[in-house]
């Protein structure tokens, strides 16, 4: 805000000398502007970020010809008729119902029509008392009893079983404590402590311990991976969820740091050898490993340039990489890999585009007097990235391993987001780090295809599920 001293100052300068300092509010309301303009449609903000100001929507997916709804060819899920059923109820006809009142009772039976009705039975906690044996031995004399089973510890206490149900409504299903407690009391008559289901989420982060060495190993086998990083709450301090991901894989850890610290810390990246694919996090380029771009990024970035800033080049670029895509797309129907004069075209398209956005928009001057890097603009900045890391951008176009998106990695952020929103934050480091790992566990059966209650289930009782291994 311009103070009245501020602008009597101004009104006595020197026209000439006016000018940098209008060039210099110019760029910063241009950037402010830039900010305001900011949503979920062109750039990396989250929906919930639009708050209620929805921008209209403008998908980067394309519309099929295809109806809404289960397509051809799609298996069905119809409840049917089962062989042997729990309980038989017979519903003898005496007397005819056709109007004419005569006794059916000796007229014999020519055929039984069924039907069964699915549904749950009375639900109760059911309990087991083991009985040990004390006797008293003939040759010292002393008192001697037999063995409980392995985990039969106290007087009185929950199976592995009711503590895998704890478990799967807080991981799996996003409960929070009070309506696990209000669950347990509705449907089996028990309520349960809070301290409870906390007890049963530590047990079940010590059993997965040998699980999450197992994904750490595949991941390591992998061809391409999918990461990505995102901010939560612990304890009241921002801190980061990390992730590797296959189609096949979820591997989830909990750090304070964002960026190399953390990875080094887990101690995955500086192993892997396969193609990470990731947005352009600086600290994944420190590691040797072969990398890929997540091109849905880029298209909102180029989204931004082309609708805030009047930047034609930024709208072609954006339809060449669709192009691409949906070129390769065919090609993986015919070839695993296109040939050289294939590419070549593509290529010079992408160079042709980087020349057309760098003359719009040259590197900024260095300001004299200004100490540091120079300040340059949005455009600028991600035309240098798209030149520099041309190789990584464009890999899905060389190896059609690669995909378009990250899309995999962000899927496995998708339910810590739901937790974020549920409970506002984790109360300690530890429990952060227990819903990671066990949140991987449940993730990674999901995938393959293994019921997620009795993965959790073999958990609680020391025989985790273990995972197949390795896929991109």
């Amino acid at each position: 805000m311009w103070t009245r001293e501020a602008l009597e100052i101004l009104a006595d300068t020197n026209p000439r000398e006016l000018v940098p300092i209008v060039l210099e509010l110019q760029d910063h309301a241009q950037a402010l502007a830039g900010r305001l303009a900011l949503n979920s449609q062109n750039s990396s903000k989250p929906p919930s970020s639009d708050v209620y100001t929805k921008p209209a929507p403008t998908s980067l997916r394309e519309k099929s010809n295809r109806k809404s709804g289960g397509q051809a060819g799609h298996a069905g899920h119809t409840l049917e008729q089962v062989e042997k059923p729990d309980h038989v109820k017979i519903h003898p006809l005496t007397r005819c119902p056709c109007g004419c009142g005569g006794s059916l009772k000796d007229q014999p039976v020519v055929r039984i029509e069924k039907r069964q009705v699915f549904d749950l039975p009375p639900q109760k906690l059911e309990v087991t008392e083991h009985q040990a044996e004390v006797k008293v031995c003939p040759r010292s004399g002393k008192e001697v009893s037999a063995a409980f089973p392995k985990g039969v510890s106290a007087p009185a206490q929950y199976g592995s079983r009711w503590k895998a149900w704890l478990v799967y409504l807080r991981v799996w299903q996003l409960l929070p404590l009070r309506r696990i407690r209000q669950m347990c009391a509705d449907l089996f008559g028990q309520t349960v402590s809070e301290a409870t289901v906390e007890s049963a989420v530590v047990f079940a982060f010590e059993a997965l311990a040998g699980f999450e060495a197992e994904i750490i190993r595949l991941i390591l086998l992998t061809p391409v991976a999918h990461a990505d990083e995102t901010g939560m709450r612990v304890d009241g301090n921002l801190e980061w969820f990390h992730v590797l991901s296959t189609t096949m894989i979820t591997w989830l850890g909990a750090h304070p740091k964002r960026g190399h610290e953390a990875m080094d810390a887990f101690g995955i990246l500086p192993r892997f050898k396969g193609r990470l694919i990731h947005d352009f996090l600086e600290s994944y380029f420190r590691y040797l490993c072969l990398h890929g771009m997540c091109i849905p990024h880029i298209l909102r970035e180029l989204n931004f340039l082309h609708e805030q800033m009047n930047q034609p080049w930024a709208k072609k670029m954006k339809d060449l990489l669709l192009e691409m895509h949906r070129f390769i797309e065919e090609q993986k129907k015919k070839t695993d890999r296109l040939s050289a004069a294939q590419l070549a075209p593509w290529l010079e398209r992408y160079h042709a585009l980087l020349k057309e956005g760098f003359a719009a928009n040259p590197p900024a001057a260095r300001t004299p007097g200004k100490r540091g890097r120079t300040k340059q603009s949005k455009a600028y900045n991600l035309l240098r990235r798209l030149e520099r890391h041309e190789n990584d951008v464009l890999a899905f176009l060389h190896d059609f391993r690669v995909p378009f998106s990250n899309n995999q990695a962000e899927r496995a952020f998708r339910m810590v987001k739901v937790q974020q929103k549920i409970s506002g934050t984790f109360r300690t480091r530890r429990g952060a780090e227990a819903f990671a790992r066990i949140r991987s566990y449940v993730s990674t059966a999901r995938k393959q295809d293994y019921d997620v209650f009795r993965a959790m289930t073999g958990a609680m009782a020391g025989q985790p599920f273990m995972p197949r291994g390795p896929t991109a």
